[in-house]
């Protein structure tokens, strides 16, 4: 049993499709198991659809109509037959959308984002099993949220692996090619989750712990893992084999190939993980599993765009000592802050996170009854691995530091 995942990029149209088709077709398709993403920026698309929904009414048909275009002109273009079934499922899952929008009472912004959220892979993957029967390629389409159960926490929901472990077992014929949603789960009252952003990936890892899979290949528009990403860094290397501790460090500080939680299911069962180009499937791409460290031994970058610095120091110049760093984390985690780096001395505390959910003021307001507070938004975070001296002096030439912090293997530095 193999597991692969296809993101939004590797079905951005019907070309995409048509070329995941190919890659299957190339590499086989028996005893598989694809998770596929939203198709293109459909999720972004969403994102103002919701935005609208709760801040610009007038707006809301429109934003949802264009979402309806871009995958109506992808069906159009895949299916010769224009009353294929494929047009009719599209449109009812469209209708239950609508039909969400007109009902819905709640005003939790979190519980809105998942279930609108969710269409997107609801409805990608509802085109491309029906392209992929068409072509000749057996499939069944499977509804994630009736494996992956979790908890209520919304935009960031926690597996329940008890729950998901048996349903996974019992309802999944591992013999056949099925395909399935990224990203999603449901609660106890079956409404939509999500497992944060990127999340899909972590799904692959879900179904593949539960299934004992011989492997996970993520298919993506990079020839494997590099050691930087190429939007922000030149002359990014291909990384040809990193272990799990490594991988899990580099997902950690933020490398963007790899989903954070996508490595400790596939660690405890060392089920290796390959990264792997949907353009040219049949190259090694990067091997993430039972090894030493990285290959080649490089510097590895990361940068974390539009983060939060925020400097805290006592009123009445006492030491910060357990009771404050206690409080301190209770109101990161109580506004869901995702902190990506601290650094302390005697009196003064610094933390650099994600505003995620945009509760940053109520934070500072918090923060500023108990301490001296200054905050740096849209700031950028750089982390290098294995740095060297050149590494280091590369990434610092011409920018203001805020803090910087080394460790043996690891350098983090924030800058303006």
């Amino acid at each position: 049993m193999r597991v692969f995942k296809f993101g939004g990029a590797s079905v951005k149209n019907a070309e995409g499709v048509k070329n995941l088709a190919s890659v299957l077709k190339q590499v086989g398709h028996k005893e598989t198991l694809v998770i596929i993403s939203a198709m293109g920026k459909t999720t972004n698309a969403l994102e103002v659809v919701i935005k609208n929904y709760f801040e610009n009414k007038p707006a809301l048909r429109t934003a949802i109509e264009e979402v309806k275009h871009y995958h109506n002109e992808i069906l159009w273009d895949l299916f010769e037959n224009k009353q294929h079934a494929a047009f009719s499922k599209v449109k009812a899952l469209f209708e239950e959308l609508d039909g969400f929008l007109d009902r819905n009472k709640s005003p939790d912004y979190n519980f809105v984002y998942d279930q609108v959220i969710g269409f997107g892979e609801l409805i990608s993957t509802t085109i491309v099993s029906a392209f992929l029967n068409e072509t000749g390629m057996t499939n069944t389409w499977l509804d994630v949220r009736e494996f992956i159960k979790t908890d209520d926490y919304y935009r960031r929901a926690n597996v329940d692996w008890e729950q998901t472990q048996a349903h996974i077992k019992s309802k999944v014929d591992t013999s056949i090619l099925n395909i399935s949603q990224g990203f999603l789960g449901s609660d106890a009252n079956n409404f939509t989750t999500t497992l944060g952003r990127e999340g899909s990936d972590y799904t692959a890892a879900i179904f593949a712990y539960c299934l004992n899979a011989e492997s996970v290949t993520i298919w993506k528009d990079v020839p494997g893992v590099l050691n930087a990403d190429p939007r922000y860094f030149e002359n990014a290397e291909l990384l040809h084999v990193i272990s799990y501790r490594e991988a899990i460090e580099l997902a950690f500080y933020g490398a963007s190939v790899i989903h954070p939680k996508t490595l400790q299911p596939l660690q405890q069962k060392e089920i290796p993980l390959f990264v792997k180009s949907f353009l040219n499937p049949k190259e090694a791409g990067t091997m993430v599993g039972k090894a030493a460290g990285i290959e080649p031994n490089v510097p590895c970058f990361i940068v974390k765009k539009n983060q939060v610095l925020v400097k805290l120091s006592s009123l009445d110049f006492s030491y910060i000592v357990e009771e404050n760093i206690s409080e301190i984390f209770r109101l990161l985690h109580h506004y869901k802050m995702k902190v990506d780096v601290i650094q302390n001395s005697a009196i003064s505390f610094s933390v650099c996170f994600e505003n995620s959910y945009g509760n940053l003021e109520k934070l500072l307001q918090h923060l500023k009854a108990k301490f001296k507070v200054s905050s740096h938004e849209n700031v950028s975070l750089y982390t290098v691995r294995h740095y060297n001296e050149a590494a280091v002096t590369a990434i610092e030439e011409g920018k203001e530091l805020l803090l910087k912090q080394l460790t043996q293997e690891t350098m983090q530095i924030v800058t303006k």
